[in-house]
């Protein structure tokens, strides 16, 4: 009998190695956590006799994942993607259940002993092998900057549909499960339950939560933020399970409810780390209750399972994405990224067997299935242009004509510059180029744009930018520059990556829509950051102090001094209610207003006399009704005089802290 002590010591110390062992072998964490569960499981080494003392605390981790899921639900995104998410996402898991359960009543048929299945036991187990794995397939996507290619839009949009699809079908799998009466009346009753309390958490609830989350952030309490987030969560999935609903899905609309705050990013990182830890529970839980005595027995059906689902799900992918007008090079990956089982997999499988929907053996085999298919992902991904390469020589050789194109047309360049997007601001900076005689060549993905533009004359190639072999055959090492047209950070910086490794000395300037990210791309080699928000402010004041009267010359040097200074000042502002919370809060700098009140501390007091952390924030000004005073070490504080803060929000925190109390 182990005490807690032990026990808890016992799955941190095999969590660590495991998930150390698997990130050294660069493999997702999920895997190591899977790998333990199966270790130290009561069916092989026996170190953890009962899995179920940590079902329930692992069953949170299922719940932070759908708040996590939630808060990345945008309504602006899902418009913007809508024809792959809501057309080759609602395609390819509808057509992927419908398969599984015709192919779930085939290996029945011809394999008798396997006894008799229930259409609706084959139905949530389709919906199971639906399923991707997000967390595996973006992540590495991620790490190999292919989130913004053609390929990786299309694998994140049917991911995020299934995402979403997770939500009804925890919904109507219960459903299915108890239901003795007319089906469709059952399922839409339970539907009908679900509209009810979305109208009441997301109508009713959105409109006091931003409220709610500002006061809870005004008592400037870290501690006291995550409280309330961690009781708006649960609170949340406890109203859908009193309404006979799945925890899973209050916890997704929470998420969602916050979406629409600007406090999205800091809860976001605040919520991390209690989903990733709980989730490692889950995980290695799922792996405690895999049986591997059975598993081997069976091995043959497991093998029959992974074998079929593979080459189902690629198929169907690939034929669906092709279907939707994307390459075949594109389709055959997309269909390879999306063949393995993914996480809410395991959730719906964990629910059919505690609902007793089939025997628990072929649970066992359909777990195990999962599990492998997952270990064998990362590979599959890692190598699935050496694959498709085998597969789809052909449209290989096309891309290989067009860049061989791209580097004829090039060859006679010397000390031009490469256009990485030929949108509005690439063709506007192309214009300037050719009016001083400037050579360039333009790169661009919008097979229409690079055609119109071609029949005007103009020197640009339908090819991605991203790509480490366009940029060579657009003559990068003969280039006297490289600008980045493009307001995209995750596309920029995959260009930056592959820019700095081929010409580390060319000069690349980067456009970025503000100054959020200037800092990442600055760190990623660019040379210039030229951020559209303080670029048109400072084209705004010019045009004002012109209309003002002041001479050009001191407008331009006005600007020019700004732009000198990396536009550090320019980069201060006072937060809104419409201002996204910076992630980096911080070394991110900022301006605050502060009224002195009476009885505040500060009264009577001079500048020096306080005690300011000066590496965090600074008095950069002082305003006593209408009159501007300069600060000074011997200024004395009065009632009601404003002081304007400069510096991060926790230096800012506590300089308040110091005057008012």
């Amino acid at each position: 009998m182990q005490s807690s002590l032990e026990f808890v010591l016992l799955m941190l110390g095999a969590a660590v190695i495991g998930v150390v062992i698997f990130r050294y072998l660069q493999l997702p964490s999920i895997l190591g956590y899977l790998a333990v569960g199966i270790a130290i499981g009561p069916h092989s080494t026996g170190l953890v006799s009962d899995a179920q003392s940590l079902k329930g605390l692992a069953e949170f981790g299922v719940v932070f994942l759908m708040f996590t899921v939630g808060l990345e639900f945008s309504l602006s995104q899902l418009l913007a993607m809508r024809k792959i998410v809501f057309g080759l996402g609602l395609a390819q898991v509808t057509i992927s259940m419908a398969g599984s359960i015709i192919l779930t009543f085939a290996i029945v048929f011809v394999l008798p002993q396997l006894g008799t299945t229930t259409w609706q036991a084959a139905l949530a187990l389709g919906g199971a092998w639906a399923m991707s794995s997000t967390a595996i397939v973006s992540k590495m996507l991620a790490e190999r900057m292919e989130l913004e290619t053609d390929y990786g839009r299309r694998v994140i949009g049917i991911l995020l549909f299934q995402d979403l699809a997770v939500v009804l079908l925890l919904i109507i799998v219960p459903t299915l499960a108890h239901g003795t009466g007319n089906i469709l009346l059952i399922i839409g009753m339970a539907l009908g339950k679900t509209a009810v309390v979305l109208v009441l958490l997301l109508f009713v609830g959105k409109k006091f939560m931003n409220k709610w989350l500002e006061i809870v952030a005004r008592r400037n309490s870290q501690e006291l933020f995550m409280l309330n987030l961690l009781l708006m969560t649960l609170g949340a999935a406890w109203i859908t399970e009193q309404a006979g609903l799945s925890m899973e899905l209050g916890a997704f609309i929470a998420g969602m409810l916050i979406s629409e705050t600007r406090y999205k990013n800091e809860v976001d990182v605040d919520i991390k780390s209690f989903r990733d830890v709980l989730l490692g529970l889950f995980f290695i839980t799922i792996g405690m209750m895999l049986d591997m005595s059975l598993v081997l027995h069976y091995w043959w059906f497991v093998l029959l399972i992974i074998v079929s689902a593979f080459f189902y799900k690629f198929a169907l992918a690939a034929w669906l994405t092709r279907l939707f007008g994307a390459s075949r090079g594109v389709s055959l990956k997309t269909g390879l990224a999306l063949a393995q089982a993914g996480e809410f997999s395991f959730v719906l499988v964990n629910q059919i067997s505690g609902l007793k929907m089939m025997e628990p053996w072929i649970v066992q085999v359909t777990m195990a299935s999962m599990v492998l298919s997952m270990l064998a992902a990362p590979f599959i991904i890692l190598n699935a242009d050496k694959i498709v390469m085998r597969f789809s020589a052909n449209e290989w050789m096309q891309q290989s004509l067009e860049l061989t194109k791209i580097a004829s047309s090039s060859m006679a360049l010397q000390r031009h510059v490469i256009l990485a997007g030929f949108g509005r601001t690439g063709q506007n900076i192309a214009t300037l180029l050719e009016e001083e005689q400037v050579p360039y060549r333009a790169l661009d993905l919008d097979l229409e744009r690079v055609r119109k533009a071609e029949t005007a004359g103009a020197n640009v190639s339908y090819a991605d930018a991203t790509r480490r072999e366009s940029l060579v055959a657009a003559g990068i090492h003969r280039a006297s520059s490289l600008i980045i047209t493009f307001a995209n950070i995750h596309a920029a910086l995959r260009v930056l990556y592959y820019a700095k490794e081929l010409a580390p000395n060319l000069p690349v300037i980067v456009r970025s829509y503000d100054d959020s990210d200037f800092d990442k791309l600055k760190e990623a080699g660019a040379d210039e950051v030229v951020p559209e928000v303080i670029e048109s402010s400072l084209v705004l004041t010019s045009h004002a102090f012109m209309a003002y009267g002041i001479p050009t010359k001191r407008i331009i040097q006005r600007a020019q001094a700004a732009r000198a200074s990396r536009y550090a000042r320019l980069r201060e502002y006072f937060h809104g209610e419409t201002d996204a919370v910076p992630t980096d809060t911080d070394s991110y700098w900022r301006l605050h207003a502060l009224r002195l009140p009476a009885g505040a501390p500060a009264i009577g007091k001079t500048v020096g006399e306080l005690d300011l952390p000066a590496n965090h924030v600074e008095i950069t000004a002082v305003r006593r009704g209408t009159e501007k005073l300069t600060v000074e070490n011997d200024l004395v504080f009065r009632e009601n005089d404003v002081l304007v803060l400069r510096g991060t929000s926790e230096g800012i925190a506590i300089v308040e802290e110091l005057l008012l109390k």
